[in-house]
């Protein structure tokens, strides 16, 4: 307290303070007429009295009880910038929350996005092996199909030609079987029939029996009638001319729809060569070269016999030999096809017949000779031999097989 009271008076040396009196310390200041009037000695005194009293409660009540200071414009401003501070800063931690906030969002987000994409490249992935995988297995697919429809395809055109070969072709070699067989069964029972009308087994009474005509009255009886042809001798000239001339009419002016026994398709000049060859040179009598084929065997047979049909009428039998009746039947349709004729000409007293046997035909000409006719035997290619009974007669043609083809097929 000494110190003090020291060091106030020093203060108040150094600053001197204007002299108040203690009602204006108090803040209640007196009229200068009620004021005492006292000695200056009195007033120092009093003065120093008044200052330490004011300094010690000053002190005191700094002590216990500050006062605040006396609002100013700058302090406002200050405690308003420092409120703004404090609510900036409050912003701002409250911002940087948010902020962190956010960045925690922002990285799940990213994180779930990296996830999600990964999940759709791994599905993507998933996706092309499966969709791979399934066009692979499409493609094996296609091509086990692709295998499949051309075996399938290979084994129908195998079947289409077996069927064609097998079937087809066994139902109509069996029907040419059957039907050869059949017209040779009734040409056999024609002839049969035909034999047994001419047999006389009870003779009427007080008919005359002639006397059997020998070969050589037939023979001699033919030649005086001028019926066996010559055709290359020189007093045939007149036949030879008409033969050449009906040769070229069938080569170059073919008639489709000519008479029976007329020659009524294409002739080749291969054709006519053959004909031509087989009169001119051979005579009537020998054996051609096949051309490979026996329709073709039977066009050109079918050219001689209309030509002899042409020169000598209806006295020309054909006498067809074959060694089966399938193609005997063949015989019967091709010689229908080329001529023109009906199933009426074939038969044992018709203008043409078929034989199996080489005894049997030559056994039939021999009569026909008695009778008059003209024979005219044919020999298919199958027949390997030629049965020497046959070459006694004055027409024969026989189609020699090619001795470079295969073997014919024996049924």
């Amino acid at each position: 307290m000494n110190s003090d009271e020291s060091q106030i008076p020093e203060q108040a040396s150094e600053h001197p303070q204007p002299e108040t009196p203690p009602e204006e310390v108090e803040g209640l200041p007196l009229p200068a007429e009620d004021r005492p009037s006292k000695s200056p000695l009195d007033l120092t005194e009093e003065t120093e009295d008044l200052w330490a009293a004011e300094a010690s409660e000053q002190s005191s009540e700094a002590v216990i009880h500050p006062e605040p200071p006396a609002e100013t414009p700058a302090a406002t401003a200050d405690v308003e910038a420092s409120e703004e501070a404090d609510s900036l800063s409050a912003r701002i931690a409250q911002l940087q929350h948010q902020e962190q906030t956010l960045q925690q969002q922002v990285s799940s987000l990213q994180a779930e996005v990296e996830r999600l994409q990964t999940q759709l490249s791994e599905t993507q992935s998933a996706m092309g092996r499966l969709v791979q995988e399934g066009l692979s297995e499409l493609e094996q697919r296609r091509k086990k199909l692709q295998i499949t429809v051309e075996q399938l395809e290979r084994r129908s055109e195998r079947i289409r030609s077996e069927m064609r070969s097998t079937f087809a072709g066994v139902s109509q070699d069996l029907a040419i079987r059957v039907q050869g067989f059949k017209d040779y069964l009734v040409g056999s029972l024609q002839e049969l029939a035909a034999t047994a009308e001419q047999l006389e087994l009870v003779p009427e009474p007080g008919e005359v029996r002639s006397a059997p005509v020998s070969r050589e009255e037939v023979r001699e009886r033919d030649s005086s009638r001028g019926t066996t042809p010559k055709f290359a001798e020189q007093g045939f000239q007149e036949q030879v001319r008409q033969i050449r001339r009906l040769l070229d009419q069938y080569r170059s002016m073919p008639d489709y729809y000519g008479p029976p026994w007329q020659l009524r398709r294409t002739f080749e000049p291969v054709h006519a060569d053959r004909v031509s060859n087989w009169f001119f040179t051979q005579g009537g009598r020998g054996a051609i070269r096949t051309l490979g084929s026996r329709l073709q065997n039977i066009l050109v047979a079918s050219a001689t016999l209309s030509v002899m049909r042409s020169l000598y009428g209806d006295r020309v039998r054909t006498l067809v030999l074959a060694n089966s009746p399938e193609r005997l039947g063949e015989w019967r349709r091709g010689l229908q096809d080329c001529l023109g004729i009906t199933r009426g000409d074939f038969g044992p007293n018709q203008g043409v017949v078929l034989f199996e046997s080489p005894e049997a035909v030559a056994q039939k000409a021999d009569r026909l000779i008695q009778d008059g006719m003209l024979p005219f035997i044919v020999i298919d290619e199958t027949e390997n031999q030629v049965n020497l009974g046959m070459l006694q007669f004055p027409l024969w043609l026989a189609f020699a097989p090619d001795p470079d083809a295969p073997p014919p097929v024996m049924y």
